[in-house]
């Protein structure tokens, strides 16, 4: 049974991945709707989704009693407030890097991602960085410092999504809510304002396009939500290592489609650049494999001790 579950827990976090790998194809239907309205309906219709899927499986009630548990705690609910703002962020940043045709920036700032997360880590949490980590971080370092000066600016946008979503996930760490609840008032919370947005100031009306359009912006919930619901699965099932194995799924197809299929440019330079950011992925994934062996390895000789 164990093994079935973790099988599963594979197959959810590798498919997880995989959508949010080709998601840049999806938001490329929809680019004659500017960044901003793809954001305002991809939360509106992320929402709906959610609540149809929680009525779907009966879970309405057990949501509902979190949610009002979470409402009477204004520290929890201010920094649910808080999460909700930075995964918007993210959003709108990944649209609007995608649709400007710069896919392979936005492959980089999730490779760049885990690093981030241990920078954010030493910062926030005062973890110590050990000699791989620190290793890995230099070699991205690195790999930034080239991309900067071949580009004759520093990639934003690609450090933008990492540094938001990494501390989308540290507030995450901080909140134990569970996933139905976390992301249907993360959208909750922002609805109103895009809805407001979509209304009276944006552009186009409220689902005015031609019939193809609008299914895109409808569906952009869908895309949304089921990556995200995959990962919460998979996290269940899974080793945090595995998941990290996983993880590198996304962005590599990114990559892929940003130069085989939308034709963006990587020249030598770049490939240079994104060496040293691989260089130091593999430092950084091998060095905790490793220190995730030797700690199994010295649970099982404490529970042999105990045994004895």
């Amino acid at each position: 049974m164990r093994k079935n579950e973790q099988t599963m827990g594979i197959l959810a976090g590798a498919f997880a991945y995989v959508l949010w790998g080709i998601l840049p194809i999806y938001w490329k239907l929809g680019k004659e709707v500017p960044a901003i309205e793809i954001l305002a309906y991809r939360i509106i219709w992320s929402f709906v989704f959610m609540i149809f899927l929680i009525v779907a499986i009966r879970k309405s009630k057990e949501v509902l009693t979190e949610m009002k548990a979470i409402f009477k705690q204004p520290k929890t609910t201010l920094l649910i407030t808080l999460a909700a703002i930075l995964v918007t962020a993210n959003w709108f940043i990944f649209i609007f890097t995608v649709n400007s045709g710069h896919v392979t920036e936005a492959s980089l700032g999730y490779y760049i991602n885990p690093l981030v997360n241990v920078l954010i880590a030493t910062v926030f949490l005062k973890e110590r960085l050990n000699v791989a980590e620190i290793i890995a971080v230099i070699f991205a370092f690195i790999g930034v410092l080239i991309l900067t000066y071949h580009e004759g600016g520093v990639p934003w946008a690609a450090l933008a999504m990492a540094v938001t979503f990494s501390l989308y996930g540290l507030i995450k760490k901080f909140v134990p809510v569970s996933t139905w609840t976390g992301l249907t008032l993360e959208t909750l919370i922002i609805t109103p304002f895009a809805l407001i947005y979509l209304l009276f100031f944006a552009k186009h009306f409220f689902m005015s396009f031609p019939f193809q359009t609008d299914l895109v912006m409808v569906g952009a919930g869908i895309v949304t939500a089921i990556p995200l619901l995959l990962f919460a699965t998979a996290a269940k099932r899974i080793s945090y290592t595995m998941v990290g194995f996983l993880q590198y799924i996304g962005p590599t197809l990114m990559l892929i489609l940003g130069v085989l299929l939308f034709k963006e440019s990587f020249d030598s330079m770049q490939f240079t650049a994104f060496a040293f950011i691989w260089a130091g992925i593999i430092v950084f994934t091998v060095s905790h494999i490793y220190i995730s062996a030797k700690l199994k390895q010295l649970q099982k000789s404490a529970e042999a001790e105990q045994a004895k």
